[in-house]
């Protein structure tokens, strides 16, 4: 093969891998901005139904659930039948649910709408089925940046929609603002198309077989207690990522601070979020993945720390977004390359949404008890406390997995 040859695959292989990482990063920019900015309505559907915060507070953390619920569901679907079906009908889910939210009066039509629709449309189009195609289409020696860069684009989403419902809620009312989140999410559809293809596929074109059925990829892991260590501490993960996206602009209330200061700090939040995924990408293929994680966890707890103890002003808040920020979701590319190096990228959608099952159990009793315990004492101290002893927890129960494929421990 010439030079020229050479160069130009070369190219074509960079333009692909460009556009799969563009795909799965836009998508999760799209859902999870969406997402992430629905705890800035939870005043105003509080004083549109008066259901009560604990109420509203309810379909909330329902919808964590229900995101995390469908995770191993659209993983194994597309494992098996393909990315791209399921992306589509998730695009168009969060759509409907965020544009019905509004219209929505009792808490059953809440949970319907926050939690069945969106959740579940945000949790097909969600980290399990994008972090399986993008490892099923990048390369094994660029999957932890690759997982970064497509986990910035969660973050890079809540930077950009939070500011963005803000100002619309501004222009022209909250009810315009979510209808418009509604909009932006069907973005989304085109990369259905960028990211269509499956593990079985690939393995057909291979002339291979997978190396287990979905069944038995299951029970090997929930009977691998590494695997059940780095669910448990991405439980934890869940119930901070939650209770700080529900509860925030509440803390922002509570402390008498201006309401606009909830919407930057979610984007700050967002914003040094991209600045921690980037760097976790980069540090997944030079250091342990289990001290990585460690590490965040660490990092969180003594944030919360210092937040609970330090004034309550403008200028702490802010700074106080940016370091959980840096944590926030920097958790998913260690996670992710975790699941991978175990078990292969063959079940990765399903492995990593049963991963992604605890890590919403955990965001369910998040955003719950955050409006339970604000109704219980008028504050959101215990919900700081439980933060930071759950931080420590998942900090120390990451340092005993045994970071190896389950095929060589075995062989061990």
């Amino acid at each position: 093969m010439s030079e020229v040859q050479v160069r130009s695959s070369a190219n074509v292989r960079v333009i692909a891998l460009s556009l799969v990482l563009l795909a799965a990063g836009g998508t999760f920019a799209l859902t999870m901005g969406a997402r992430q900015s629905m705890g800035l309505f939870l005043g105003n559907l509080n004083t549109s139904t008066g259901l009560g915060l604990a109420s509203i507070s309810l379909a909330f953390a329902f919808g964590q659930l229900w995101w995390g619920l469908t995770q191993p569901f659209a993983g194994l679907v597309a494992d098996r039948y393909g990315s791209g079906r399921v992306l589509a009908a998730g695009a168009a889910l969060v759509a409907l649910g965020t544009i019905l939210t509004p219209h929505m009066t009792s808490t059953g039509g809440l949970i319907f709408a926050i939690g069945v629709l969106a959740a579940g449309g945000a949790g097909m189009a969600g980290p399990s089925v994008l972090m399986g195609a993008t490892m099923r289409l990048v390369p094994a020696s660029r999957r932890g940046i690759a997982t970064g860069i497509v986990n910035a684009g969660g973050s890079f989403g809540q930077f950009v929609f939070a500011p963005i419902a803000q100002q619309i809620t501004a222009a022209a009312g909250w009810v315009a603002a979510m209808h418009s989140l509604g909009a932006f999410a069907l973005l989304a559809l085109p990369a259905a198309f960028v990211l269509r293809g499956s593990s079985a596929h690939a393995h057909a074109a291979a002339g291979t077989a997978p190396p287990q059925s979905a069944g038995a990829a299951v029970r090997q892991a929930l009977g691998d207690a590494n695997f059940l260590m780095l669910s448990a501490g991405f439980f934890v993960c869940g119930f901070h990522v939650a209770f700080i996206a529900t509860h925030l602009p509440g803390v922002v209330a509570a402390c008498q601070l201006p309401p606009a200061l909830g919407a930057w700090s979610l984007a700050v939040i967002g914003l040094f979020n991209i600045v921690g995924s980037f760097s976790m990408g980069w540090a997944v293929g030079r250091w342990r993945m289990k001290s990585l994680l460690s590490m965040v966890y660490a990092a969180r707890a003594l944030a919360v720390l210092v937040f609970v103890f330090a004034p309550k002003t403008e200028a702490v808040l802010l700074v106080f977004a940016a370091v959980i920020g840096l944590t926030y979701l920097s958790t998913v590319p260690p996670t992710a390359g975790l699941v991978a190096k175990f078990y292969g990228a063959s079940h990765m959608g399903l492995l990593f949404g049963i991963v992604m099952l605890a890590h919403q159990i955990g965001g369910f009793l998040g955003a719950w008890l955050g409006g339970k315990a604000f109704e219980w004492t008028g504050s959101y101290d215990w919900m700081w406390y439980a933060d930071i002893v759950l931080a420590v927890g998942a900090s120390l129960i990451n340092l005993p997995i045994r970071e190896r494929p389950v095929a060589a421990r075995a062989a061990a």
